[in-house]
């Protein structure tokens, strides 16, 4: 694990080396890890791992379950288990907002057309607002953070030519939505997966491999260190 990730190894142990950080991460299946050969978590398990390799230094609480969208999230959310892990935590990681993006796909898949998508972004901000709100009513103190999402879309959807415009603007809402506190902050994954030569999914063409997860997870510290 060190020599393949170098510096990012101590740079974690730098990140993580103040304190016994608690690190909560919930959503959806970028945040399970699926896609990832070693069922390890992901991006979330990559960090576990580096920031642990020798000593115990932070605790990680993995939630994540594939296919949740946002509404989803604000039930599981309301888990006891989830709610006591939620309030100990000094770091909360979050993904969400591709499910809701394809639920649209899937649910008008016969006349697709970028009006379908526009009218739902004020009830998709709706539901993200109150996922923050929740969470800094149950946490305070914690820093809470968004990943935001790439486009796996276009490969499936190809006759939707605004498909890279959508996923933009449901980016900007993430944005919009954690600039609403100090404790609140957005952290962008769309430009990691933009390079089309870089062999950077799993075999559904649709999740990160190993390799795109561990560009999400320096991402990831590079925004915690700021």
């Amino acid at each position: 694990m060190k020599e393949r990730v170098g510096s990012f190894f101590k740079r974690s142990k730098d990140v993580f080396a103040q304190k016994d950080t608690h690190v909560v991460a919930i959503g959806d299946s970028l945040t399970q890890g699926v896609g990832d050969a070693n069922n390890s978590g992901g991006y979330v398990g990559i960090l576990d791992d580096v920031v642990n390799d020798d000593i115990q230094t932070a605790t990680f609480d993995n939630f994540g379950h594939a296919g949740d969208r946002t509404d989803q999230l604000l039930k599981r959310m309301k888990d006891p288990k989830v709610q006591t892990s939620l309030k100990k935590a000094d770091i909360v990681l979050i993904t969400v907002g591709a499910n809701d993006i394809m639920k649209i796909l899937r649910d008008n898949i016969t006349d697709l057309n970028y009006q379908e998508f526009k009218e739902e972004q004020p009830a998709y901000e709706e539901r993200l607002t109150t996922i923050f709100t929740n969470l800094s009513y149950l946490n305070e103190s914690a820093e809470i953070y968004l990943v935001g999402f790439y486009n796996p879309f276009e490969q499936y959807f190809a006759d939707v030519p605004e498909l890279d415009q959508i996923v933009e603007d449901w980016n900007s809402i993430g944005e919009k939505v954690t600039a609403t506190e100090s404790q609140f902050h957005y952290i962008p994954t769309k430009d990691l997966f933009d390079d089309a030569d870089q062999d950077l999914f799993y075999e559904d063409n649709f999740h990160p491999n190993n390799d795109g997860y561990e560009k999400m997870a320096k991402r990831v510290l590079d925004y915690i260190e700021k």
